[in-house]
């Protein structure tokens, strides 16, 4: 299930009660609980003053918010309370103590806030998707403990320990095992393929900083094969782009398309697009990029893979008005110096009927998020066309599992620089027909 409960722009706007609407309850795993509670009352509570990490939320507050509807399926489809929800699978406790990790061994919650620390700095990721990764190692930290009857993940692990490398193999596969088939609550492949790929990451750093001396998970991806379900979700394809580019004669609406499809912007984002957000001074093996200082998740920035030429050709026509405040999409009315997310909305679904779009695409009106999806989509063509390229070097390597080569024998500039030119060619293939 991709982003449960967002409205179209995935954004929550000071003042609203938390959306859900599209979500079906009955398919929402724990963890898809966990990303509404992030995604849609979180930033509900931070904007009315309450810290969403350590106040708990009454029921008096969801029934003010009209937010029922979230108590009561999450009692109904896996019988937990809020409270229950709140310190077991937020993992956010009642107490002052910080997180409340499923183990109490010091040396093994030292090592999972490290990982933490270090994905969040040298990745700059936002803190709810640290928050994310905390729920789904926890996850497995529980199983272990559960399956294997300690909560010391390091021992097994550590440089010159005295038990044989396959016990703590044994070990780590009897947690999945677990999580597979005797979890008390039945866990969707997608969430248990995304509790692999972090635990995975997890040892592999430990291997890296030498505190391990073997990965445990790295055979997982041979041994389980989880079976995840298509997404309902539409998205526009790659010929709907074509046609879109083909009616998109302004400058105005090329840019529109670009910002919305190839940048993968919300649409509130697009309508408040500044020139000064532009980076383009950047060191010879990076690409230009666009920040944000505000957006869902916190600070971000966007690569500029494509459409630098429609930008300029959109910049060189608004510098010739001496009025102009360096918004990209203006507006002479209003209380914004630019458009509003609507009339981002209604550009789009214009040049759609121009383009002669169908008027669903499986039972969605075309609209700026699908073209989003349409961009996350390519994105994710684009890993696998990576991980097929790197396949052969993963044979000579005596490795079954390509991603073992993209995270070993590939640096970072690398593997950045081999995933920038796949996604160039994807959206090439889109706009331009190459």
């Amino acid at each position: 299930m991709s982003q449960p409960g967002t409205d179209q722009d995935g954004e929550i706007e000071v003042g609203r009660t938390p959306s859900f609407d599209g979500v079906r309850w009955t398919s929402c795993s724990l963890e898809d609980f966990t990303n509404l509670y992030w995604g849609q009352i979180a930033p509900c509570l931070e904007a009315e003053g309450i810290d969403s990490k350590t106040e708990k939320p009454s029921y008096q507050w969801f029934r003010d918010h009209d937010a029922r509807a979230f108590l009561a399926a999450l009692r109904r489809h896996h019988d937990r309370s809020f409270g229950e929800f709140w310190n077991e699978d937020l993992g956010l406790g009642d107490s002052d103590e910080g997180y409340s990790w499923a183990t109490a061994d010091d040396a093994t919650i030292d090592a999972l806030e490290q990982f933490l620390d270090r994905r969040m700095s040298r990745y700059s990721l936002a803190m709810s998707s640290v928050d994310a990764l905390r729920t789904r190692l926890n996850l497995y930290v529980r199983a272990y403990r559960t399956a294997n009857g300690t909560d010391d993940l390091l021992t097994p692990i550590q440089r010159g320990r005295e038990t044989p490398a396959y016990e703590a193999v044994d070990a780590c596969y009897a947690a999945f095992d677990w999580l597979n088939e005797g979890a008390e609550h039945e866990y969707s492949g997608q969430t248990l393929q995304r509790v692999r790929r972090v635990v995975d990451a997890w040892y592999q750093h430990l291997v890296g900083r030498r505190i391990a001396s073997i990965n445990p998970a790295s055979g997982l991806y041979d041994e389980f094969k989880w079976e995840v379900e298509e997404s309902s979700t539409p998205a526009l394809s790659a010929n709907h782009i074509r046609k879109l580019t083909q009616v998109a004669t302004s400058t105005r609406e090329q840019l529109l398309l670009v910002a919305l499809a190839g940048w993968g912007l919300r649409a509130s984002e697009v309508a408040a697009l500044h020139i000064s957000q532009f980076h383009r001074n950047v060191p010879a093996d990076d690409v230009p990029f666009i920040a944000f200082e505000n957006r869902k998740n916190g600070p971000g920035e966007v690569s500029l893979l494509f459409g630098m030429d429609m930008l300029d050709s959109r910049i060189d026509e608004l510098a010739g008005d001496e009025t102009w405040t360096g918004y990209l999409f203006p507006s002479s009315q209003g209380k914004t110096p630019h458009v509003t997310r609507d009339t981002i909305r209604n550009w789009f679904q214009t040049l759609a009927s121009k383009a002669g779009l169908p008027d669903r695409i499986e039972g969605e009106r075309p609209s700026p998020q699908l073209c989003r999806r349409f961009w996350y989509d390519t994105y994710t063509t684009v890993l696998e066309g990576v991980l097929e390229g790197v396949d052969e070097i993963a044979s000579e390597q005596g490795s079954s599992d390509p991603r073992v080569v993209m995270q070993n024998y590939l640096s970072d500039s690398r593997s950045r620089r081999v995933r920038r030119e796949f996604m160039q060619e994807q959206l090439n293939a889109a706009f331009k027909g190459k």
